[in-house]
């Protein structure tokens, strides 16, 4: 700026000194024409040279003085132009530096973006990884759930069904149960019937002393090994079984005899002999006969064996020889 005012001073001040001269010039001019005294000729040719030249550079001056005017005006101009512009770039630098503020920002939200994006990518493919083999398990699953279907129908008709045999048999266990009830009431009174009915049941052998007999009169047995008597009705010592109760008893013994002739045991019953049984042994090979009865007896009817006269029987610890009996029922 300094410069240009410069330039224009002394761009002013020759104007001035052009005129002056101009002026001058015109003087001189008069007076060599007023100036009778003759010139060499090589000097007026210098003069009228000079005088072309002064125009030109007066002309020159006035042009470079009207450049010098117009850009001054153009200088003025700029310089509002610039005074806008730099209030212009004062608001750019400002929002230059607001924008780039404000990248650095969006750089670091892009930057955080950027990982935020790669995590999410990472995990979409670990999500797709899995919608994946989720829709392979949910095909397993829909097959398995078709087939459960199929199943669940079928175990609904079977249910269904089984209700229904439920149904009868639980009719059928009501039915059962009462019938039930009825027998077990009916089995505790014969229970209670039969406990109050007296259990009577007898086993019984012989002797261990070997032979008996023979003897010249009738013997009344004694079964001296007794291994069951249940109600005590016989006894060991007479060899008689009294009947307890009246009732029908079952009765049985067996008579065995080794190295003698004749055997034999009579059934008596109140003293009265109501069964006579006997074997002859040849050769003496042991023999045996067994005999049962079923009687009828009163409460206090005696049952026992007699061994004839001129008879024998055998026994010993085997118990060949033996004498049972039981109650069947009362009457």
């Amino acid at each position: 700026m300094r410069v240009v005012a410069g330039l224009l001073l002394l761009l002013l001040g020759l104007c001035g000194s052009g005129a002056q001269g101009e002026a001058g010039g015109l003087g001189e001019v008069a007076e060599i024409n007023q100036n009778p005294d003759p010139k060499h000729p090589a000097e007026e040719s210098t003069q009228q040279s000079t005088k072309q030249t002064y125009p030109d550079v007066w002309t020159e001056l006035r042009a470079l003085r009207d450049m010098v005017v117009e850009q001054q005006v153009h200088m003025e101009l700029l310089q509002r132009e610039n005074s806008v512009q730099a209030t212009e770039l004062v608001s750019l630098e400002s929002r230059l530096t607001s924008s780039e503020s404000k990248t650095r920002d969006l750089e670091k939200e892009n930057a955080d973006l950027q990982t935020r994006l790669s995590s999410s990518e990472s995990e979409l493919l670990i999500s797709k990884s899995r919608i994946d083999q989720l829709e392979r398990e949910n095909t397993v699953q829909a097959t398995e759930l078709t087939s459960l279907g199929s199943r669940l129908t079928a175990t609904e008709s079977k249910t269904s069904d089984l209700e229904k045999e439920n149904a009868d048999l639980q009719t059928r266990l009501s039915s059962s149960e009462s019938e039930l009830l009825i027998s077990k009431s009916r089995i505790d009174q014969l229970e209670t019937e039969n406990a109050e009915k007296p259990k009577v049941a007898f086993y019984t052998a012989l002797t261990d002393a070997g032979q008996l007999g023979p003897y010249n009169t009738d013997i009344t047995l004694k079964y001296s090994k007794v291994f069951t008597n249940i109600g005590k009705a016989y006894n060991p010592s007479t060899g008689f079984f009294t009947a307890p109760v009246k009732g029908v008893y079952s009765l049985q013994f067996t008579v065995f005899g080794y190295h003698a002739g004749l055997i034999a045991v009579h059934v008596y019953k109140n003293n009265q002999r109501i069964m006579a049984n006997w074997e002859n042994i040849n050769n003496y090979v042991p023999e045996y006969f067994t005999k049962s009865l079923v009687l009828e007896l009163t409460a206090g009817d005696e049952i026992h064996l007699v061994l004839p006269s001129g008879r024998s029987i055998f026994d010993n610890s085997d118990n060949y020889s033996t004498f049972s009996g039981s109650l069947l029922f009362t009457l």
